[in-house]
């Protein structure tokens, strides 16, 4: 690892002080520049960040009760922090999905996009939304020719490749041709999937079912949490992986970290 080079880890905690054990000792070992966070499930007077300051990293969080609740861990000052969309839909659910700032000059967006239910449910338009909304969203606030890192829970897998048995789950509503597109037209405002540009082969994922056993050992997951970046930035990408030792813990989210590294 350079010192001057630019490291971003994404993970959903599944509750944030229930995952404590696995976070902060994560960061210890590896001292990322940023990590962000999903499914914190705390409210903000709650937010156990007092953990974070004490190992040397600064965070930013905004969340429920309970559900939802995103959070940005970094080394470095944090500045520009804005929480939701800043359009005429934003809601208290979407701040507690959605946190943007900037580290190290680079406009860093953490998302935890609406799982979405089922295909008939209404929570599954919301999410064909949101990605309408995100892209809106980076239309007025960055530039695609500048450095700008969306990373998080986005609850697509983006391929075949990212779900083990994609011939099964054509209907799911992290893998259904609508959510795919809805993903793709986003990437097409000027992102790049860091991790797929490093890594091409399969049976590389980030999110293992609690309700499958031995999962990790059989290898039945999906490739949902995703680092994205401008084309720039991603040029500067020098190393990609996805960490599987945490989901292997005790007492383990289901999803694990998903690491980037960037050149100066």
């Amino acid at each position: 690892m350079k010192n001057d080079n630019f490291i971003i880890a994404t993970f959903n905690t599944n509750s944030i002080r229930s995952r404590l054990h696995i976070v902060i000792p994560w960061l210890e070992r590896n001292p990322v520049d940023v990590l962000c966070m999903q499914e914190t499930k705390v409210q903000d007077k709650d937010f156990p960040k007092e953990a974070f300051n004490k190992i040397g990293y600064n965070v930013i969080y905004k969340g429920q009760k309970s559900y939802n609740g995103v959070a940005i861990a970094g080394k470095h000052e944090i500045k520009d922090m804005a929480a939701g969309f800043d359009d005429s839909e934003n809601s208290p659910e979407d701040e507690a999905r959605l946190i943007r700032c900037v580290v190290k000059d680079i406009p860093v967006v953490n998302a935890y996009v609406p799982q979405g239910r089922a295909l008939d449910h209404m929570y599954f338009q919301i999410k064909l939304r949101w990605f309408e909304r995100l892209r809106d969203l980076f239309d007025r606030n960055y530039s695609t020719d500048e450095p700008l890192l969306w990373c998080g829970d986005l609850n697509i897998a983006p391929d075949s490749r990212d779900v083990y048995a994609p011939d099964s789950y054509l209907d799911h509503v992290c893998f259904h041709e609508d959510a795919r597109k809805a993903l793709e037209k986003v990437k097409e405002w000027g992102f790049v999937d860091v991790f797929r540009k490093l890594n091409t082969d399969p049976d590389q994922y980030t999110f293992y079912d609690y309700r499958i056993p031995n999962a990790v050992k059989r290898r039945l997951g999906w490739r949902i949490d995703h680092i994205l970046a401008t084309a720039a930035l991603a040029e500067r990408a020098e190393k990609a992986y996805i960490d599987i030792t945490p989901r292997l813990a005790q007492k383990p989210s289901d999803h694990t970290f998903l690491v980037a590294e960037f050149g100066s």
